[in-house]
């Protein structure tokens, strides 16, 4: 008889799988266990038959087992089957086992021949089975039958690897021995999943089978593709012992006297045959379990600790309770203030790695995104003087014009200020593009109550879109404000009197030398057509110049482009290529790089673009303006033959410079904090004061507060999957407390084992229980040994 602890150790396992089974997670647990596997026809349900000693598996052509089988044997001195499925409900007629396999398998699977992964859960309890559990897999197959699907060799495989891959997960192969060994499907897969043979156990059937003058015992002495477990024959029942209803008992008697008479394999007798097969399985999935008990309880252990902080929040769940509608609302509008508020404000925990936050984002727009199209209101330099001259000569109208007219530099600069309206109108579109999004963010989390959701966001987002009109007219009162009065007496503006000194943007941009503007990874597009294929370098912008490396070591320069006479512009986003573009061009058509007129960046984000054409503005290089075809008469040209003019225009050229300066400075700062107080920090106000009587005023909150199904059935599965894991480290914990408890060693008896003439190798023992506790124990007698407590080692 096998100790108490050894013996506990396949029952726990099915204690483990129904516990998983039940939930149906059962396919996500590696537990110890034997999957049997092999080809249509191998002779799978007869070994497993012949371990209960009953028929009472389906049997038929083509797929029989549609479904995975948890066979359970429980050796009891009753003999019945018990379904998880039927729980309550035993079975003492095999003929019904077999009824309720199909019944269950059809329940899954409709009545044609598809299969299921879902599997069915049986226990067998006999006096003429050992503990052991085993899975049986659907025979591999070919060739579709019936209303089968084209890929059901696929599908089959695919269902075999569920089982198979898991490291705990023992293989016993069953092959026929009247086919060659070498294109056994069992072989094959067990192969490709555990190429040592470490997991495997070969079984052999259909001996008797065999051509006359051939045998298997090369197969069966394991020199033949060899296994690391080796490979059992037995003999089944043939199809005409099971048509004439050959009992299983006598069956078994065959099969023994098969091998004891059969020269080629009476010399492995003893080690052959069924009996001998369900002895080594139990022995070996017993040693199994023993060996990965400790990794399967680390493994439970943790995942109930992934699960535990989720699984708080439902326990103290109560649907019964009346306010718990109305407490979970204040909740959800609370959690939803905090994160609306975390996202534009930003926190310092939490904090998102893979995005940037509504906060962020507005951030950019702010700073990156509005000065640049502020930027690209500019005009081409050679638009504007022709603007200024015919201003000039306008107001002068037939006289000739002494003095530079101050008209000409109040017109210039009004229309260049009325221009700022669509890029401030711009501005506040995509602030509250970025809100709407922070709001459908955050309301993520409501995912549990989708009425709500709903609600909550549209009145949030109702609430931003009613800002906007007011937010606009705002905006654009400020520049009319700029546009109502000229203010000449500015501190810095330049005035008539220092028009005169040039003040241009490339003395600016030489004053700021070397100064590194940005630094970061671009892909050169154009070039990679003839290069064969995009390739990224590191590039630096300063204030004077354009350089790429090799990588960021910034150690092996590839070339350095200047930025004067630059200019930028957008390149439609191409069919098959996922990055945006812009380039880089002379403004006198010269080439920019070698041989390229352009020069074409890519990067995987318009995000990444528009940081860089903003640091690209910072070093003075500024984008294209589409410039209306020039007219074709000769006053276009008048102001270049005229230095009075040509001097004129000059000085209101440097005045609009120097005032435009004044507005946009004041515009890029005024504008941004405009938005934050009358959109951004007034949703915020909002939902903090205004959104849950909102919620309140829009009807039933009952019909508000209702789950969504999916939420409902995730809690249940939550709760489920933590008490069967609690459940299964507690079955774990009992199991290995009764075996810890049976190794406590007291003084005595430690001498009595160190004696010289007791001296016991406990390495070589994997487990010793007591069977009688430790007691002081009288000084041993000089004339032999001391007495040592009955002890009993288990190798």
């Amino acid at each position: 008889m096998g100790n108490r602890g050894m013996e506990e150790l396949i029952p726990l396992v099915n204690q483990l799988q129904d516990a998983f089974s039940s939930i149906g997670q059962n396919a996500d647990l590696d537990l110890p266990q034997i999957a049997v596997v092999g080809g249509q026809s191998a002779g799978k349900s007869s070994v497993l038959e012949n371990f209960v000693g009953k028929d009472f598996l389906p049997r038929g052509s083509g797929i029989v087992t549609r479904r995975p089988l948890v066979l359970q044997l429980i050796n009891c001195p009753t003999e019945y089957a018990e379904f998880l499925h039927c729980k309550g409900k035993k079975f003492t007629d095999f003929d019904e086992v077999r009824q309720e396999i199909e019944a269950e398998t059809d329940r899954a699977t409709g009545h044609n021949k598809g299969i299921s992964p879902v599997p069915i859960n049986l226990r067998v309890y006999s006096p003429n089975v050992l503990n052991l559990t085993l899975v049986d897999l659907p025979g591999m197959t070919k060739v579709p039958v019936g209303d089968q699907p084209a890929d059901i060799e696929h599908q089959i495989k695919e269902m075999l690897l569920q089982f198979v891959t898991k490291d705990n997960c023992l293989l016993l192969a069953v092959s026929p021995a009247n086919s060659d060994l070498a294109n056994s499907d069992a072989l094959k897969i067990a192969k490709e999943v555990d190429p040592q043979g470490l997991r495997t156990i070969g079984v052999i059937t259909k001996l008797d089978l065999m051509d006359e003058g051939t045998d298997a015992r090369d197969i069966l002495e394991n020199k033949l593709l060899p296994l690391r477990r080796g490979y059992i024959g037995v003999v089944n029942r043939s199809q005409k012992d099971i048509d004439g209803k050959k009992d299983i008992t006598a069956a078994l008697q065959a099969e023994r006297k098969f091998f004891l008479s059969h020269p080629s394999y009476r010399h492995l007798a003893d080690r052959m045959g069924t009996a001998y097969l369900q002895k080594v399985l139990n022995q070996q999935l017993t040693n199994h379990i023993r060996d990965t008990l400790p990794g399967l309880r680390s493994k439970l252990q943790s995942q109930l600790l992934s699960i535990e902080k989720e699984v708080e929040e439902y326990k103290n769940f109560r649907p019964d309770d009346p306010s718990r509608k109305t407490k979970a609302l204040l909740q959800m509008v609370q959690q939803f203030a905090v994160d609306f508020e975390k996202r534009i404000e930003g926190s310092g925990d939490q904090v998102d790695t893979y995005e940037l936050s509504g906060g962020a984002k507005i951030n950019r727009v702010f700073h990156e995104r509005f000065p640049f199209e502020l930027v690209k209101l500019e005009g081409d330099e050679k638009t504007l003087r022709k603007e200024i001259s015919y201003a000039i000569k306008n107001i002068h109208g037939i006289r000739t014009g002494l003095f530079t007219p101050d008209m000409a530099f109040e017109t210039i600069v009004k229309r260049q200020i009325a221009q700022l309206k669509e890029p401030c109108q711009k501005c506040v579109d995509l602030v509250i593009t970025e809100l709407v999004n922070t709001v459908r963010q955050c309301t993520q989390k409501l995912a549990q109550y989708p009425l709500l959701r709903e609600e909550m966001e549209r009145i949030v987002t109702q609430h931003i879109r009613d800002r906007e009109s007011h937010t606009k007219g705002q905006v654009m009162l400020l520049i009319d404000i700029e546009l109502a009065y000229v203010n000449t007496n500015h501190e810095d503006f330049i005035g008539f009197a220092n028009a005169q000194q040039k003040s241009s943007q490339m003395s600016k941009k030489k004053a700021t030398g070397n100064q590194v503007i940005r630094k970061g990874w671009l892909t050169i597009n154009n070039i990679s057509i003839m290069k064969g294929g995009a390739k990224e370098y590191w590039f630096v912008l300063t204030a004077e110049a354009l350089s790429w490396y090799k990588d960021d070591e910034e150690k092996e320069k590839k070339y350095m482009l200047p930025v004067d006479n630059l200019k930028l512009k957008d390149i439609e986003k191409s069919f098959m290529s996922s990055k945006h573009v812009f380039a880089l061009f002379n403004t006198e058509h010269r080439n920019v790089y070698k041989d390229y007129r352009q020069l074409e960046l890519a990067s995987e984000s318009q995000e990444e673009v528009d940081s860089w054409k903003a640091s690209f503005l910072r070093a003075g290089v500024y984008p294209e303006r589409s410039v209306e075809a020039e007219e074709t008469n000769t006053d276009g040209h008048i102001h270049s033959l005229d230095p009075q003019l040509e001097r004129q225009v000059e000085i209101v050229r440097n005045l609009v410079d120097s005032y435009l300066a004044i507005i946009h400075r004041t515009v890029r700062d005024l504008i941004p904090k405009t938005i934050m107080h009358l959109m951004v920090n007034n949703a915020k106000e909002f939902i903090h004061s205004d959104l849950l009587a909102q919620l309140y005023s829009c009807g039933d909150q009952n019909s508000l507060m209702e789950e969504s199904q999916e939420q409902a059935q995730h809690r249940d599965e939550m709760l489920r999957m933590y008490h069967a894991l609690r459940e299964g480290l507690n079955i774990i914990g009992d199991i290995t407390g009764s075996r810890s408890a049976d190794v406590r060693l007291d003084g005595s008896l430690s001498s009595c084992l160190a004696s010289p003439h007791h001296r016991v190798h406990l390495a070589s023992c994997p487990f010793v229980f007591l069977l009688s506790p430790p007691v002081s124990l009288s000084p041993p007698l000089s004339s032999g040994p001391p007495v040592c407590p009955s002890v009993l080692l288990f190798v």
